[in-house]
């Protein structure tokens, strides 16, 4: 099923100004339920004004957003499509309020107008799935909390809702390798249990090479590449011209390439440059000094 249709979607910031700014150019773009999908582009390319329109934070200047089929600009059903759009800012952290964790995870099911007993079990359920089991964090202060427990505690907030997808905005941002390993695991937790369509925006090449299934790109506005993350960032020319780095395993190929050992653009994983060296010796009679 067809969870997103994007078509012919334009927006230009400060509108006839000297400022004006061509956000996004003539973007069309679907994207089916149960799929993972990566947003990548340097800084100002439209990312996030792009997801912006999918939960009716932009209004549509030109063209249209349909979420399972219904138009982002029904008012009548704005505030059903922001809860069907769960979306976690960038440092979400910053958006805790309340002076509980279990408050603030509650924020949005209250919004809902659910009965006092569905709201404390999707709380309670909510907060065990992002590893703050209620027990010991509910009646803490979310201020008082570590960084990664605060992100958790938004993420936390924001999947009480239940959403059919889920929206991230640079969710590796400021973590160290830790905690974005954490934070993976629970993203990919999350897919598997709670919204299986996911949209995530990144400068991160290396988590959206190993978490999205799809990677779209964007440049200027216009979506540059869509498909699978070895087509895209096997394009080497592509990505070197939009500015944007390659994943790491990538660019351990590119650098072997310039030792004479040329192997496919399309190797991604650690697991897959080792099954390529060790095809590499067995055809070359040769080691691999990897």
């Amino acid at each position: 099923m067809q969870a997103i249709k994007i078509t012919s979607l334009t927006y230009i910031y400060s509108k006839k100004t000297p400022s004006e700014k061509v956000a996004l150019d003539n973007v069309n773009l679907a994207i089916n339920e149960g799929e993972f999908v990566a947003v990548v582009g340097h800084t100002g390319s439209g990312k996030s004004t792009l997801v912006q329109h999918l939960n009716g934070l932009i209004k549509t200047q030109s063209g249209s957003v349909e979420i399972f089929g219904n138009p982002t600009t029904d008012k009548k059903k704005l505030k059903q499509l922001r809860f069907d759009v769960g979306m976690v800012f960038q440092y979400p952290e910053y958006q805790l309020f309340e002076d509980t964790v279990a408050k603030d995870v509650a924020f949005g099911p209250k919004n809902m107008k659910l009965p006092k007993e569905e709201i404390d079990n999707r709380v309670h359920r909510a907060m065990e799935l992002v590893g703050l089991p209620y027990s010991d964090f509910a009646e803490r202060s979310p201020f008082e909390l570590s960084g990664g427990e605060k992100r958790r505690a938004a993420i936390a907030g924001v999947i009480a809702m239940e959403p059919k997808i889920l929206v991230l905005d640079e969710p590796f941002a400021g973590l160290d390798p830790v905690g974005v390993e954490e934070i993976t695991a629970l993203i990919m937790k999350l897919k598997r249990e709670v919204c299986p369509t996911v949209i995530m925006v990144t400068h991160d090449m290396d988590s959206a090479s190993a978490l999205a299934d799809r990677v779209v790109a964007l440049y200027d506005g216009k979506i540059v590449a869509d498909g699978h993350p070895k087509e895209v960032f096997g394009n080497r020319a592509l990505i070197e011209e939009i500015g944007l780095d390659v994943p790491f395993v990538a660019r351990v190929v590119d650098r072997l390439e310039g030792e004479g050992i040329c192997l496919d653009k399309g190797i991604l994983t650690i697991d897959e440059l080792v099954s390529a060296l060790d095809k590499y010796k067995k055809l070359t009679g040769g080691e691999s000094h990897v």
